[in-house]
């Protein structure tokens, strides 16, 4: 017998989500995330007193279902609402974690089963079972696997296994996005929300997180734009940090940077989105999500892992 019921690739929002969804419903799970916390973009920095966001800055619900996890998140004093809009009122809430985006992803992690800095090496499916195998050689066996890491990534495991999966879908490539998080020695000029969304050539957002209101001191980051990261990308470090600078400083004003990281995202945003919220394949007990599948904002990751849950739950209840 496999040793858990289900392994998820992915400690983001979609798969703990799935994860969180299963375990409700008394279905084993171990997720697996290659990187040192749970989040994936909902993803948050300490440098000093400062505190940065550098994945999503805030997520939007436009769906009951999304909106009743905020709902939940506000009324215990994780998430709250941030502005209606940056250089308008749009009528769409921006809601932010109160620690910072990771804290909520931190919150869908209690309780389960969570490894990171496991990165997963191959997946191979024997007969009824997948056999999920670590880069420190450590595997495990399970009746289903869920992957929701970027789909590039979630397909290079299994191409050689399941013959059925879409190439449309295992060749659609992301956006990239290069940050600058700065610490600063006073304000910035960024008032109001504390945050940019003009979309521009080579900026995509910047936001103070002072003002945000998630930092004790001023402190930016500062997106750059998919088009920029792009040119940027296989620079050498100086010159992108030099590059950086020059984009943020118009938002400096008297303000002095003491302190300043750079964060390269490969796989920043889904350039297509698939027509379905997951993929799944019942002969292999597959299911792959994310959100190239829901959409490229955090509700669509969350809607997907709700999807991959529900589906793996129907095969659960039809093998019974």
């Amino acid at each position: 017998m496999a040793e858990v019921d289900c392994v998820v690739v992915g400690a983001g929002m979609s798969g703990l989500v799935t994860a969180r969804q299963l375990a409700a419903s008394g279905i084993s799970t171990i997720v697996f995330d290659k990187g040192r916390s749970v989040g994936g973009r909902l993803a948050t920095r300490r440098i000093g007193a400062a505190r940065l966001d550098h994945g999503a800055q805030f997520v939007t619900a436009r769906s009951e279902a999304f909106a009743a996890q905020l709902s939940d998140w506000q009324n215990r004093g994780l998430a709250d609402v941030w502005c209606h809009g940056f250089e308008r009122d749009d009528g769409h809430e921006r809601w932010i974690g109160v620690n910072g985006m990771n804290s909520l992803a931190k919150d869908l992690a209690n309780g389960l089963d969570v490894r990171v800095d496991h990165r997963v090496f191959a997946a191979a499916w024997e007969d009824t079972e997948w056999r999920v195998t670590c880069d420190d050689a450590s595997s495990v066996t399970a009746s289903t696997l869920v992957l929701t890491a970027p789909t590039p990534q979630s397909f290079s495991f299994v191409f050689e296994a399941v013959g059925t999966l879409p190439r449309e879908l295992s060749s659609a490539d992301h956006d990239r996005t290069i940050a600058l998080l700065a610490v600063l020695d006073r304000p910035s000029t960024l008032t109001g929300s504390g945050a940019r969304h003009e979309p521009s050539d080579d900026i995509a957002f910047v936001v103070d997180h002072a003002v945000k209101g998630i930092s004790e001191v001023p402190a930016i980051t500062l997106n750059a734009s998919a088009a920029w990261s792009e040119r940027f990308w296989d620079a050498a470090p100086h010159e992108i940090e030099q590059a950086l600078e020059e984009l943020i400083a118009p938002f400096l004003g008297s303000a002095h940077i003491v302190e300043q990281q750079v964060k390269k995202w490969r796989f920043a945003t889904p350039r297509a989105t698939w027509s379905s919220p997951c993929w799944a394949e019942e002969k292999f007990q597959l299911v792959v999500a994310g959100d190239a599948f829901g959409g490229p904002r955090v509700e669509g990751a969350f809607l997907s892992g709700l999807a991959a849950a529900e589906t793996i739950s129907q095969w659960c209840t039809r093998h019974r």
